[in-house]
């Protein structure tokens, strides 16, 4: 029997790991199609000598894409970026990078294309990033027709940059973000008693539904492994995915539930989207930017699946929730006194 060949684009990243795993698994010969190989060697021992093959190949340039491409029978792109920098711009990435992958996919008579957006994608998004992956999906579905969207929202998991990089924050200061907050906050006051209560959150900012990275990766790998009729049927006409976990939390419960996991006190500090754009234009400074400009306006808008595509459900997943996973790998950032360490 004829090994099936799949190329991943963007298969060394976070999603990416879980995927590669799973393919190997399934059985695919996997082509691993990231800018350093080197750095991407770590993923050959996820399968049988030869089957997980590091390939030299950047979105942004077709002829690499196509030679990534060529004799395969599915193609999966993982590849996005939160930020810009050089020339690894939105534009560049998410709509002529993934337009490359789509065309040469066509061109190479690719049985099924798997292109991984965001819950955030809209063309009316208030973000660049959000904007640019619906031109993405256009893209797409303009080369390749027949293509499979996956949009994940927030995606958790032991080397995310979400829960992550707050649980890190928590180690260098005592205030932690809670982004769309109220600018000014409500006072309520009771009549008897006279008590006053301050109302920092109101509904506790934006919304997420966190989702696993290795749910995400099972979808993927589930829908690749469908028929046309039997992926016609979970799919419908859109052929689009929306993937979120099992629970709904404001940024403000995420934040708790963070600081929950990692033992630690700290101050929420409730930061209106226009302070925390202003504080965003001086982070963008930096290398590798902790927050932008661009992600304060994607976050004005709640992140959360619409309920009016199919999802997990469809796909025969359940969802794996965030306190299952979470303070597993968040236990690293507790002070050695409450991880029942001697700090001599």
């Amino acid at each position: 029997m004829q090994k099936r060949v799949i190329t991943v684009f963007g298969g060394s990243g976070f999603i990416g790991r879980h995927l590669v795993k799973r393919l190997a698994d399934a059985g695919f010969q996997i082509r691993v199609a990231v800018r350093d190989t080197e750095a991407a060697g770590f993923l050959k021992i996820d399968g049988d000598t030869g089957q997980v093959a590091p390939w030299l190949a950047d979105v942004i340039h077709p002829d690499q894409v196509a030679a990534a491409i060529d004799g395969a029978d599915c193609v999966v792109n993982l590849v996005g970026i939160l930020y810009e920098f050089g020339r690894r711009t939105f534009h560049n990435i998410h709509v002529d990078g993934a337009a490359h992958v789509a065309a040469a996919a066509k061109a190479a008579g690719v049985r099924r294309l798997v292109h991984v957006s965001a819950i955030g994608a809209a063309e009316d998004s208030p973000a660049l990033y959000g904007r640019t992956k619906a031109e993405g999906e256009a893209a797409v579905l303009a080369a390749f027709p027949d293509a499979v969207i996956v949009r994940p929202s927030v995606v958790f998991g032991p080397d995310d940059n979400f829960f992550n990089l707050f649980a890190g924050l928590s180690r260098l200061t005592w205030v932690l973000p809670v982004f769309g907050c109220p600018t000014w906050p409500e006072i309520k006051i009771f009549p008897k008693g006279g008590l006053v209560e301050i109302d920092l959150y109101g509904d506790g900012g934006t919304k997420f539904q966190p989702v696993y990275a290795g749910d995400v990766a099972e979808a993927i790998k589930n829908i690749l492994s469908l028929s046309d009729t039997a992926l016609s049927d979970s799919a419908g006409v859109e052929r689009i995915f929306e993937l979120g976990g099992p629970t709904v939390y404001s940024f403000k419960e995420i934040m708790d539930l963070l600081l929950e996991a990692t033992g630690r006190k700290r101050f929420l500090m409730p930061l209106p989207f226009g302070l925390a754009a202003f504080y965003a234009w001086f982070l963008e400074f930096w290398p590798k930017p902790l927050l932008t400009r661009d992600q304060i306006k994607l976050l004005q808008r709640d992140n959360v699946v619409s309920r009016r595509l199919p999802g997990f459900k469809e796909l025969g997943i359940s969802p794996v929730a965030v306190d299952a996973v979470v303070p597993s790998y968040l236990s690293r950032f507790r002070t050695p006194a409450r991880r029942g360490l001697n700090p001599a």
